[in-house]
């Protein structure tokens, strides 16, 4: 997660499209990359214990107060320190892009899911509309200090290697897609400072419509998915 101050709302964001991905029931419950614990405050009613990973310290301090146990690092850093087996839900929003080694993430945390539990997640777009016209357009590429092309992004993905890597690295998909199109623009997309241009919102509705399909995942910023480990 990048550095900043936990006020900014990188941080503290509530994240009410991710909340459709939530299973139905859990119990101990672990978000990597917690901010100041907004999201998965929300989940205490349900839950017997909600942990906490946050980078940042003082949003980990803030986090502390609303879960039931934060632990200030990476995940890699405190990793030993996770119980294993223990967690039938473990969050990670916007947090895989940021990871020097997703495959290492993907592979280890399943050894911290509890048996049928689920990872839910949340991952930047790199195929969108506003980087494709970037790329192709202007034929440029600068990195930024929020959004797809966040300057702190080690990794990048599509909706087809997004699914390959959980696939290959033992997850089955229950749930996958897009979320936060700047063609809908919901009440969750407006939170995530949508393009209000309505001619760019028609371009792209134009793309997806001119290539049969074939661009539709360009509406969307973001994907949202819930998995679990084959058995």
């Amino acid at each position: 997660m990048p550095n900043g101050e936990p006020r900014d709302p990188y941080y503290a964001a509530p994240r009410p499209e991710m909340r459709p991905f939530i299973p139905p029931s859990y119990r101990n419950v672990l978000e990597i990359g917690c901010g100041s614990g907004n999201f998965s405050y929300a989940l205490r009613g349900e839950a017997a214990q909600v942990w906490g990973v946050e980078p940042n310290p003082q949003a980990g301090r803030e986090a502390q107060d609303k879960l039931h146990r934060v632990l200030i690092g990476t995940f890699d850093e405190v990793e030993g320190l996770l119980p294993d087996h223990h967690f039938d839900l473990v969050i990670c929003n916007d947090v895989i892009e940021h990871m020097p080694d997703h495959d290492r993430f993907l592979e280890h945390i399943k050894h911290k899911l509890a048996p049928g539990g689920c990872l839910v997640g949340s991952i930047p777009n790199i195929l969108h509309v506003s980087t494709l016209a970037k790329i192709l357009v202007r034929r440029d590429w600068r990195y930024e200090d929020h959004g797809i092309l966040d300057r702190t992004h080690l990794r990048f993905f599509t909706s087809k290697s997004l699914r390959r890597d959980l696939e290959r690295h033992g997850f089955s998909l229950v749930q996958f897609d897009g979320i936060n199109s700047i063609i809908a623009e919901g009440t969750a997309a407006k939170h995530r400072r949508p393009i209000r241009d309505l001619s760019v919102r028609v371009a792209t509705a134009g793309l997806i419509v001119a290539t049969l399909g074939y661009y539709y995942d360009s509406q969307y910023p973001q994907f949202g998915f819930r998995a679990r480990v084959l058995q």
